[in-house]
């Protein structure tokens, strides 16, 4: 049986996954998406995993959802689609998500994407939601997070277009943070990825939290939630840990205690 994700560990503390359907152009399949879930499950409960990179291959990240998988559902059938709580579970996951895209992210690829924490991109790499041209709109939150991240205009424009979004232009509008030679990378997100493990686990989960909320609170709510955080990781070893090793001039260690 094909592995639909293949897992390893990249660097100390990194989780490597790559989605490996490349006759299918590693369309988002239940199944493919279930496997997800199952590892990023897997990663929450083990501590040796401190950040999770998700790529694809040289050519694509992900070409979209499995349109024979998708044709072959009717509006009842999609009302009962389990697909609405398998990305829910994506969005849950609490360590640091980062997606090495190459290639197409099209469609569900690219709100794969959108549901990662950064993003790093090939100089190849191109996004589109071309649901238009199918008569659909996006269903996982293309429309909605997409919006958020560049706003309504450019939103508008590529959801009713479905229009190719370049790497350079997807640096410009913030929906990756870099974009470095193909080749290279799955090992600047590595990298990256290997970077942040170093830190304090329970700052670095509070962090994604406070940011992640930006977009369901007020400003004096969000600014509450990060005080509140402030205030309980002054109760945390490791913040002893990095005042104590600080003002000892050596590295801290953190224990994400």
């Amino acid at each position: 049986m094909q592995e639909l994700i293949k897992a390893s560990t990249a660097a100390d503390g990194v989780l490597l996954l790559t989605l490996n359907r490349p006759e299918k152009r590693n369309a988002l399949n239940n199944a493919t998406l279930q496997c997800l879930c199952e590892l990023l499950e897997e990663a929450e409960h083990n501590a040796q995993v401190k950040a999770v990179v998700l790529t694809g291959n040289a050519q694509c990240f992900a070409a979209g959802a499995d349109l024979s998988e998708l044709a072959a559902m009717d509006a009842v059938s999609l009302q009962l689609d389990i697909r609405p709580k398998l990305w829910q579970k994506i969005d849950a996951f609490s360590k640091p998500l980062i997606s090495a895209v190459n290639g197409y992210a099209l469609g569900a690829g690219f709100e794969l994407v959108l549901h990662s924490d950064m993003v790093i991109c090939g100089e190849n790499a191109r996004f589109a939601l071309p649901e238009i041209g199918l008569g659909m709109l996006p269903g996982a939150g293309g429309t909605q997070r997409l919006a958020r991240l560049v706003g309504q205009q450019l939103t508008m424009r590529w959801a009713m277009t479905g229009e190719m979004i370049s790497a350079k232009q997807a640096e410009q509008h913030g929906i990756c943070s870099q974009v470095v030679p193909t080749e290279l990378t799955v090992e600047y997100a590595v990298q990256l990825a290997a970077k942040i493990a170093k830190q304090a686990p329970l700052a670095i989960r509070v962090i994604k939290q406070s940011i992640k909320s930006i977009h369901e609170t007020t400003l004096s709510q969000g600014l509450k939630f990060e005080r509140q955080n402030f205030v309980w990781l002054a109760a945390t070893k490791d913040r002893n840990e990095g005042i104590n090793a600080f003002f000892e001039k050596r590295k801290p260690v953190f224990r994400g205690e």
